[in-house]
């Protein structure tokens, strides 16, 4: 009975903070589809230019925002416990760690012109995309500095502002973009290297804004966020990469999962390719809902733990995973009810859409399935247990998705629906894996203290660093 009056107001606490953040995640994506919009009425080579230089930069991009979203759960975890004086340190020490991973990600980005070349890329396609990737590379500290300080409002609890921001450089990317793709107003006209400048403005205006907003907010004074910077500390710095990393790694395998399947995918035909990005491009859009409240989850859950409210972050995380759950079952309705009027959104040719609606109705399979996984790795964020939810990652997508799907798909020559059967295998042994680990630690909740290795941050030391 006090777990079902709980589930109420943990429902409007954790959506409280999550839609803002859905609202965030879907502007995030918007940038992506207009870039590629804007590029792809420029020229042809422009556009796939542009989809080149961002299959290698968003690889990147996700794994080092993996690393840095463990920023989350660690001042969320603080801030709970009141252990106010090291929320600051923990933030500037982020500033330091994401500087240092810039550096790497800038070098990766500026000579990536002999793996296109192993590739096959044409050399006109080579040249606009080592142009797109060296302007996009300038906005790479900008990018990972901005996502410290977006991490740190979240787990706060003020989400709000990661939305208004991101709108804000949905603005300047679709200005910047027309600007520069065309050469409007005085600019040169440089195709798809101008909407690598647009992104590189767009991550420093995003980040201008948001350390503005975070260090005018007088609620924020007391963390004395840009008080006293010192050089890097291992101990701090080695906190973030050890819970960091895994959630990295994590990302970095499901995302490499979905692009193994789209390069088995390519040598099937074009209209099997064409169905297959409208169908993947519809589980992205629906994906970021789920994903936003995962954000909201970690946050809830990890704001709980460091209070010792212990039975609450059990339920707070159940709660979450059951409303990612309950979201995704509506979307996966939607896909099974109206799959040729979704597909036909995207193209007018009957072929692509006729294979398309075929997929989207595997697609609506695994949206349960990445409801519950993206729920419940979200909840296991929120206790910082991060390593045992990256080796399921392992197992789920590299060991049995890619495996499955080669079979089925390549092997036993079932095509699109073979491959994609892999992809439901992997999302579904996750799923169940993540929400098994989440319920067993929690039990202990129940009756005895924190077990390793969720302990909450207990350092308690003070000043700045």
């Amino acid at each position: 009975m006090v777990a079902r009056q709980q589930i109420v107001p943990e429902s409007r606490s954790i959506l409280a903070l999550g839609l803002p953040l859905i609202g965030a995640q879907l502007a995030q994506i918007s940038m992506n589809f207009v870039d590629t919009v804007m590029a792809g009425n420029y020229h042809p080579d422009d556009l796939a230019s542009v989809a080149i230089g961002s299959s290698f930069f968003m690889p990147l991009f996700t794994v080092v925002i993996g690393i840095l979203m463990a920023l989350s759960p660690i001042i969320a975890q603080l801030f709970g416990a009141r252990n106010l004086n090291l929320v600051g340190k923990k933030v500037r020490q982020g500033f330091w760690l994401a500087l240092i991973l810039s550096v790497p990600g800038i070098v990766l980005l500026n000579n990536l012109d002999p793996v296109m070349g192993l590739m096959g890329f044409s050399p006109e396609v080579t040249t606009i995309t080592s142009g797109y990737l060296f302007a996009i590379s300038w906005g790479v500290p900008a990018a990972f500095c901005f996502m410290v300080l977006r991490f740190f409002n979240e787990a706060l609890g003020a989400t709000r502002p990661a939305l208004y921001v991101t709108l804000i450089g949905l603005a300047f990317n679709i200005l910047g973009n027309y600007t520069l793709i065309y050469g409007r107003f005085g600019f040169p006209e440089l195709g798809a290297v101008g909407t690598g400048w647009a992104t590189a403005i767009v991550f420093w205006v995003m980040f201008l804004v948001m350390l503005a907003y975070t260090l005018w907010k007088p609620a924020y004074r007391r963390f004395r966020l840009l008080d006293d910077i010192r050089l890097p500390e291992r101990r701090h710095i080695g906190e973030i990469l050890r819970i960091g990393t895994p959630i990295g790694i994590s990302m970095g395998m499901e995302t490499s999962m979905f692009a193994v399947v789209a390069l088995m995918m390519g040598a099937m035909g074009t209209t099997i390719v064409a169905a297959h990005q409208i169908a993947i491009n519809v589980a992205s859009i629906t994906f970021m809902i789920p994903l936003g409240l995962s954000m909201a989850i970690t946050v809830r859950v990890g704001q709980l733990y460091g209070k010792q409210q212990l039975w609450q972050s059990r339920i707070a995380g159940f709660t979450g995973i059951g409303i990612c759950t309950a979201i995704m079952c509506i979307a996966a309705l939607i896909m099974i009810l109206f799959p040729g009027h979704i597909a036909g959104i995207y193209t007018s040719d009957p072929d692509v859409i006729t294979m398309a609606a075929s997929l989207l109705i595997m697609a609506a399979i695994f949206q349960i399935s990445d409801g519950l996984q993206v729920g419940g790795s979200g909840a296991l964020r929120g206790l910082k247990d991060t390593r045992v939810p990256m080796f399921v990652n392992l197992t789920a997508y590299w060991i049995i998705g890619i495996p499955t799907g080669y079979t089925m798909g390549i092997i036993f020559g079932w095509g699109p629906a073979g491959l994609w059967a892999g992809l439901i295998a992997g999302l579904t042994v996750a799923a169940i894996l993540h929400n098994i680990r989440f319920f067993r630690i929690t039990k202990s909740f129940i009756t005895g203290p924190p077990r390793k290795p969720v302990a909450a941050g207990t350092e308690t030391e003070s000043g700045a660093a």
